[in-house]
């Protein structure tokens, strides 16, 4: 077999052991053959994306709805760095991927696409796995896979191109992921943390996304209760406590009256699989000096990592909330009061005052209605997905999922115009679910026109929602806060439908109450076997909380 034979069988029996199902990527002249062969010998399946970083982005999409390893493959040079922002995207997410790069010759340095991929690669904070040579394929591969699992984070297996045309036999080796097998922490940190639960009187329990499955969600309810906690979540893990009395919400910047009292009068956080970043800290003000933070996480590498905490324990999380509970009642430590009949009336009597403006310009529709018509008439069993933008705060908070894996932003990175190629990713993981993503006419217009032909190809069940009130909205905000006019934050209101059925994809303009009832009912009825595109007429004006 030839070089890129042999990486083609070694990738395609890597993603069976782990039970990946699909290669997203883009051809060039350093990984053509290599597809080919992945498709054609092989019989893998494989997404054509329309630009490297829509098919990055698809990987990540994929990754975190299958909590997996997303799989993506690029050619060399101008390839790989167009992949470059989601990439990194992916780095600030923690999702694991590998990404198979091209590259040039070794010896050819005049190559008009050659840049050195290892320094780049490296520098931006992605992981670098070389092929080293013909007779290492499948252990430099599965190295890759293993890499990114363990170092939750993007792998780029670089394959130089001279290598590809020569001769190599093919050696099969299973690809096994490890677990997180590790027993509940014993020792000075768990007899730590547990002392310091026994003395908290107003304890909160707050779970990250690592935490969203139903075992492990299960097993922290359970310790909750038992420490007398009410539960909270990051935006990543959201809605993972919708069913429990005490369930406070979103902890950080997007927290509602009722957490934020809460949270700011609590004395001790207990935090599964939360990364404790200064957002979920609410900038600082729930995580203050005076608070005792207990950090329980899947992975050593995110004790500490953004804010300082007293005990910090690694491993399954279920486990080791059973085993919190195990020693407290060994020790008869009663449980705090911090789930009280009041805080239950208070959380479920709760209604959110309006937040916008009523006085919309005519000819658009109030954000919140969209987006309380998205959350009450969209199929609910559904894959939920933003882009990056204003309307993000209101998205994230009030339309709902059913678990945290089907939810996923966009905007780790702080880069908009990932969105929509994301969602092809997590449409394809999901295998037929109902998909919606939420995108802006910014963000559609930087890099989600790119793809819509890759979604109507594919024949996605997805339907992209755009809120367009016709501008950069972050720019706005802040040309609006000091005064100045926000004159070079307009797009000009841009009417995406005409295009969007020009490419061959159902779609509507939204421009009042009417339109959005008609849009829902459009959505709802189709067959579920192509994308459509809902332009969503909005005021500049009225957008902010």
């Amino acid at each position: 077999m030839k070089v890129y034979e042999v990486i083609a069988r070694a990738l395609k029996d890597a993603m069976d052991d782990v039970g990946i199902e699909h290669l997203f990527g883009l051809i060039g002249d350093a990984n053509l053959y290599m597809v080919d062969s992945y498709v054609r010998a092989c019989g893998g399946a494989y997404i054509r994306a329309a630009h490297e970083a829509g098919a990055t982005a698809m990987g990540v999409g994929y990754a975190q709805v299958r909590n997996t390893v997303g799989v993506v493959t690029v050619t060399q040079g101008p390839g790989l760095t167009n992949a470059l922002t989601a990439l990194l995207e992916g780095v600030k997410s923690s999702t694991p991927m590998v990404l198979l790069a091209g590259d040039t010759a070794e010896e050819d340095h005049s190559h008009i696409q050659f840049i050195n991929q290892r320094e780049l690669v490296m520098s931006a904070g992605i992981g670098f796995e070389p092929l080293r040579a013909p007779h290492t394929i499948t252990q430099d591969l599965n190295r890759a896979f293993r890499r990114a699992w363990i170092e939750r984070r993007p792998i780029v297996f670089n394959m130089p191109y001279n290598f590809q045309w020569l001769e190599a036999e093919y050696q099969r080796q299973t690809l096994r992921l490890p677990g997180i097998t590790l027993a509940p922490t014993l020792g000075d940190d768990m007899d730590h943390a547990v002392g310091m639960i026994a003395f908290a009187r107003q304890p909160v329990v707050l779970a990250g996304r690592a935490a969203a499955d139903e075992d492990t969600k299960r097993a922290i309810q359970r310790f909750a209760e038992r420490i007398g906690a009410p539960v909270s979540t990051t935006v990543r893990a959201k809605d993972l406590f919708t069913d429990d009395a005490f369930n406070l919400g979103i902890c950080g910047t997007l927290s509602n009256e009722i957490a934020s009292d809460v949270l700011m009068n609590s004395d001790c956080i207990i935090a599964f699989g939360a990364g404790l970043n200064k957002y979920t800290g609410g900038l600082g003000s729930f995580f203050d000096g005076k608070k005792r933070i207990i950090h329980v996480s899947p992975h050593a590498r995110d004790i500490g990592r953004y804010t300082p905490v007293e005990a910090g324990l690694v491993g399954d999380l279920g486990r080791i909330a059973d085993e919190m509970v195990r020693l407290l009642d060994e020790a008869e430590i009663p449980p705090a009061a911090n789930r009280s009949d009041e805080l239950a009336e208070r959380i479920r009597n709760y209604r959110q005052k309006p937040r916008l403006s009523d006085q919309n310009a005519p000819g658009t529709v109030d954000i919140l209605e969209l987006f309380h018509t998205l959350n009450t008439q969209f199929p609910q069993d559904r894959i939920y997905l933003t882009d990056g933008g204003r309307y993000e705060y209101i998205a994230w908070v009030d339309v709902k999922v059913q678990t945290p894996r089907d939810f996923v932003h966009t905007i780790c990175y702080g880069a908009i115009g990932l969105g929509l190629s994301t969602a092809i990713g997590a449409s394809v993981a999901g295998a037929g679910k109902p998909t919606l993503l939420v995108v802006g006419d910014g963000g559609l217009e930087l890099g989600g026109m790119t793809e819509l032909m890759t979604a109507q190809r594919e024949n996605l069940n997805l339907a992209v929602i755009v809120c367009n009130d016709g501008s950069y909205g972050a720019e706005y905000e802040q040309f609006v806060a000091k005064g100045m006019e926000p004159d070079l934050t307009m797009l000009g209101s841009p009417d995406f439908a005409p295009i969007a059925q020009a490419m061959g994809i159902a779609s509507m303009t939204v421009r009042n109450s009417e339109d959005l009832a008609r849009a829902m009912r459009f959505i709802n009825e189709r067959d579920g076997r192509s994308p459509c595109l809902i332009d969503v007429k909005l005021d500049p004006r009225h957008m902010n909380l």
